[in-house]
């Protein structure tokens, strides 16, 4: 059905980012803040306990820093 594969794409990106999360905080050897951003991040923040902070103008503010930096010059 449709919601089955919702659910499972859902559930497939929570695993997907708990496992890469998993890899990266090992390879650094202490624990990442990790942020969520884009139009699926509160969705899948409910899911995946790894994710600290949900953002979803992230990219905006960046863009608008990045913007303002290049103003000044």
């Amino acid at each position: 059905t449709i919601s089955a594969i919702q659910s499972g794409i859902i559930f497939g990106y929570v695993g997907l980012i708990e496992g890469m999360v998993a890899r990266i905080q090992q390879e650094l050897g202490e624990k990442a803040k990790v942020v969520a951003t884009g139009g699926w991040a509160e969705l899948i923040a409910r899911e995946a306990p790894v994710i600290d902070v949900v953002n979803l103008n992230l990219a905006l503010i960046g863009l608008r820093l990045i913007y303002l930096m290049n103003k000044a010059d």
